[in-house]
């Protein structure tokens, strides 16, 4: 939950009336991400009514992905639906993918993929060939335009909380602990305009490239590589012309835009290892995923 108090009521009348229709014992869990509004109290009231509620109180905004990673630690049924309360996924979907998953045998997650990627021509453009650039960039292929509404078997998410990386990209986590996974077409609402800005879209993609796969490291050793092949050629051909040709070399131009290539190429390869450095440095530290500070329970 994060600015959800106008989702809340809706979400929680759609999603009781499904899970009521399955016939089966469950529990609800919502996390309270830090919400600056009155999320955490529409939750507490509406586990007044129901029992089966749970709140999970952080004590800070930690990011929407640690907040999935502690409701799922506090998941105790046979099976989790996974699903944002911003009502842009549909909570009826519990329907459609507990079917699947019920009448194919060793499936053991069903998760929604968009039909149609959202926002502007760009948007749209960008977006593939990031998830084609990540899925190069990885031993396993990754998800495109996924949705967060999941159905997983308890030992598949038993497998998830494995993963104890602090610079976490859970999309991944998802792809990188296998199982058996089966993806559906799905429609995604739109709750407005986003705040999710292409400044932070951008960080967000270098976060993940560097935060799913060390083969940008492999990539600085074949620029090096390829750096010292020209410096190579351009060195010979200089030669040349100097002994075997007798001609004056001039070109204080092509030197000057020498050094500023060496150099670029240089503060690049120290860019990349920098990023690789800090994200060391932050798991070294081992600071914890998130911080629970309350669990309602009636």
């Amino acid at each position: 939950m994060y600015y959800s108090r106008h989702y809340l009521d809706e979400f929680y009348q759609r999603i009781n009336s499904v899970v009521r229709g399955l016939n089966i014992p469950y529990e609800m869990i919502f996390v309270d991400d830090g919400s600056p509004d009155d999320s955490l109290m529409v939750a507490l009231q509406l586990q007044n009514s129901d029992t089966n509620i749970k709140v999970i109180e952080l004590s800070r905004n930690f990011g929407h992905q640690r907040a999935i990673m502690t409701g799922l630690q506090h998941c105790t049924g046979d099976f989790v639906f996974l699903i944002d309360c911003d009502l842009e996924e549909a909570p009826e979907l519990l329907n459609e993918f507990w079917q699947t998953i019920n009448s194919t045998q060793d499936i053991d997650v069903v998760y929604g993929v968009q039909i149609r990627r959202k926002g502007s021509w760009f948007e749209k453009i960008s977006g593939r060939l990031f998830y084609k650039l990540l899925s190069s960039l990885s031993s396993v292929e990754y998800p495109a335009d996924t949705l967060t509404a999941r159905v997983m078997s308890k030992n598949y998410v038993n497998s998830i909380l494995r993963f104890q990386e602090k610079e976490l990209d859970l999309w991944g986590v998802f792809a990188l602990a296998g199982f058996n996974q089966h993806a559906l077409p799905v429609t995604k609402g739109n709750k407005g305009k986003s705040t999710y800005t292409f400044k932070k879209k951008l960080r967000r993609a270098f976060e993940i490239i560097t935060s799913f796969s060390h083969r940008p490291l492999y990539l600085t050793f074949l620029l090096g590589i390829i750096s010292f092949i020209v410096a190579g050629i351009n060195i010979t051909a200089i030669i040349y012309k100097r002994i075997v040709l007798q001609t004056d070399v001039e070109g204080w131009t092509s030197i000057i835009a020498s050094v500023w290539l060496v150099g670029g190429m240089i503060l690049l390869v120290l860019g990349i290892f920098g990023i690789y450095l800090s994200k060391m440095f932050l798991e070294l530290k081992n600071r914890p995923l998130t911080i629970v500070k309350n669990v309602f329970i009636k």
